[in-house]
């Protein structure tokens, strides 16, 4: 895969593409935009464009062939990856010396993972021609590791690369936005996101997979939608019932809120329009409809808004009991006849 076989992003491709046509490299950019979208996927391509054998100053730059034709041989110089030479195949593995992918462990990236970031960096490339450090999620960064990266941002390393990836940008330190060049990717179309889960989902899931995943493919492809929907209306019935706590971790909470707000959301539009096609849970529109009856439109807005500002405030490590309680309150009072 290379920057020319990326689905639905084609703004971000192109800026991308730009600059590897100016050899105007920045030393961090920061990849922003919600989960499952494809950041990391170009980050790891763009990393390959940057490193690939084939690419040079030999390469035709000009409008018409900014992107190499299909079935291009491997020793023609071009500004996109050739996806078959020994380095873009060893990023591809994970195997590249000059690569480096730092993800979350147990919901945070710590100082000592940033020190080895450092230690990457400083060191000359092995292979490549730019040492590349792709930083995934990096807004669950601590404030220690935060302040410690801003340090490596503030004097990047010569021949150094440096990738941020978030979905969450507003939780990074204002300092280190300020010193990555941005690249804001999209939600995809209904279109693009049938084209990339083709083959990959079955033709009888394919409709509800894409309509569910909002633009975001990736969360289609890493979980069963279908099934984590399911989860999410047997907590939500536990709650009307007033039953105990469920959520086993506050990534659940987190995911049940999401969920949450896009139930109301269906339930607002019900509700106004009176049209299940419009719904992203089609097939719940029956349940929306007895729903709806027992709570009109600013009730709607309502519990949206409030579960919004709880959804907010879980930042802040609020008790997953008493959110549970609170919320489950809320929601009887509101839907409840």
């Amino acid at each position: 895969m290379a920057l020319k076989d990326i689905i639905g992003q084609e703004k971000a491709v192109a800026i991308l593409l730009g600059i590897l046509k100016r050899k105007r490299i920045a030393s961090a950019y920061l990849f922003s935009g919600e989960t499952g979208i494809g950041k990391k996927t170009t980050a790891l391509n763009f990393a390959k464009a940057v490193n690939c054998l084939n690419t040079g100053s030999e390469a035709d730059t000009s409008p018409e062939n900014l992107l190499p034709p299909a079935g291009q041989a491997s020793g023609v110089a071009s500004l996109d990856a050739c996806d078959m030479c020994e380095s873009c195949r060893k990023i591809d593995s994970g195997s590249h010396p000059d690569v480096v992918l730092i993800s979350p462990e147990e919901r945070l990236i710590k100082t000592d993972e940033i020190r080895s970031v450092e230690e990457a960096l400083s060191f000359r490339p092995y292979e490549g021609r730019k040492k590349v450090v792709i930083v995934d999620d990096a807004d669950t960064m601590n404030q220690q590791a935060a302040n410690t990266f801003l340090k490596t941002l503030e004097e990047p390393p010569e021949d150094s690369l440096i990738i941020l990836i978030s979905s969450r940008t507003d939780r990074l330190l204002p300092t280190i936005r300020s010193r990555c060049s941005a690249i804001v990717f999209h939600p995809l179309s209904l279109d693009s996101c049938r084209r990339i889960l083709q083959g990959k989902i079955g033709d009888d899931d394919m409709e509800q997979a894409v309509r569910l995943s909002l633009g975001r493919p990736g969360l289609a492809l890493t979980a069963d939608i279908r099934e984590e929907r399911d989860w999410f209306v047997n907590l939500l019935k536990a709650m009307l019932r007033s039953e105990k706590d469920s959520w086993a971790s506050r990534e659940e909470v987190e995911r049940w809120f999401d969920h949450a707000l896009l139930f109301m959301r269906d339930l607002a539009v019900l509700n106004i329009t009176g049209r299940r096609s419009l719904l992203i849970n089609e097939d719940l529109a029956e349940n929306l409809g007895r729903l709806g009856k027992s709570v009109g439109l600013q009730g709607i807005i309502d519990i949206h808004k409030e579960l919004s500002f709880i959804r907010n405030m879980l930042f802040f490590n609020l008790n997953k009991s008493l959110t549970w309680n609170y919320t489950s309150a809320l929601l009887r009072k509101e839907l409840v006849p």
